[in-house]
């Protein structure tokens, strides 16, 4: 019997600084870094906050010996692709470090391919050889639904399930397990799989990026490679954004890093085939209207990117 047991009223004469728990965690410079990183998204800011301080409060129950039981730390993010859904993972992996509740704190992110075998006796292996890599962190698993695949009675996805949900529900301690994809392909998911539904705690929903977000999201990404828009280029790549949002496959952020990848391309392509060979650092550095415009959105009104992730994959 615990010391909490024998003396209930023991705990009451005991104050801790929940402050100060909070300073020494570490986790205050890992949610900074969250929304200085990440544009936008505040409901899923809030909801990993709210986690954070869940965790916090449940360790320092533990040193009143106010123990419930260890918390079940398994989630979803579902969402569109681009949201930040890997981003937030990798946070959250740091955040379950150092609180304690995962050894390591590393994010192993797969998909279907990396789970399942294409033949008896295959699937067994990767996905426990999958999940010994994982051990001690955040098992990441992109588009999960892809896992369950009733219509092939050929198919191995459910052996790699099961594995799955032995594993998450003995080593709760040792893993943290975070499923992601489309919501309603999530939804359906669960509902096939009852078993993994029961063992998710938190489900995060990531919501779509707003044009304005998107291009502050791209001022972002150009910064972080020493490039830069002009006042001009920037209004540009606003009207590229608000038409190619119209248009199939788009992936949010990961649309607009392939959109500016393609103009780095157009302006190296712009000063080497230029008059003016003598190139400033602000010439080197500067997106212009002219890298923008040249895309096949504005001229054809078709995406000029070729479609990845779940765009090119089946129902």
């Amino acid at each position: 019997m615990s010391k909490q047991s024998k003396n209930p009223k023991a705990a009451e004469t005991v104050s801790i600084d929940l402050d100060a728990e909070f300073r020494d965690s570490n986790i205050r410079e890992v949610l900074e870094k969250l929304d200085k990183e990440l544009i936008g998204l505040k409901p899923v800011k809030t909801r990993i906050h709210e986690i954070a301080a869940l965790l916090l409060v449940d360790r320092v129950r533990k040193q009143l010996e106010l123990t419930a039981g260890a918390p079940s730390l398994h989630m979803c993010f579902t969402g569109n692709p681009g949201t930040g859904k890997t981003t937030v993972a990798s946070r959250m992996s740091e955040i379950l470090h150092r609180l304690g509740y995962v050894r390591e704190g590393h994010l192993v992110s797969v998909t279907r391919d990396d789970l399942v075998g294409q033949y008896i006796g295959h699937t067994a292996p990767k996905t426990k050889e999958v999940i010994k890599k994982a051990m001690g962190g955040v098992l990441f698993i992109d588009e999960a639904y892809y896992l369950y695949k009733p219509e092939n009675e050929r198919d191995y996805g459910a052996e790699s399930i099961e594995i799955l949900l032995q594993t998450m529900e003995n080593n709760r301690d040792d893993l943290v397990v975070i499923l992601a994809g489309y919501k309603d392909r999530m939804d359906k998911f669960f509902q096939s799989n009852p078993g993994m539904r029961s063992r998710i705690a938190h489900h995060v929903d990531f919501p779509d990026y707003g044009a304005d977000e998107l291009v502050a999201i791209a001022r972002l990404m150009l910064a972080g490679q020493n490039y830069r828009f002009s006042p001009e280029g920037e209004a540009a790549f606003g009207e590229y954004i608000r038409l190619r949002m119209k248009l199939e496959y788009f992936a949010n952020a990961r649309s607009v890093r392939n959109a500016l990848d393609r103009a780095r391309l157009r302006q190296a392509n712009r000063l080497f085939t230029g008059a003016k060979k003598a190139l400033t650092s602000t010439d080197l550095m500067t997106i212009e209207a002219e890298d923008i415009r040249a895309s096949r959105v504005f001229l054809e009104g078709e995406p000029d990117e070729v479609p990845a992730g779940d765009a090119q994959q089946g129902p």
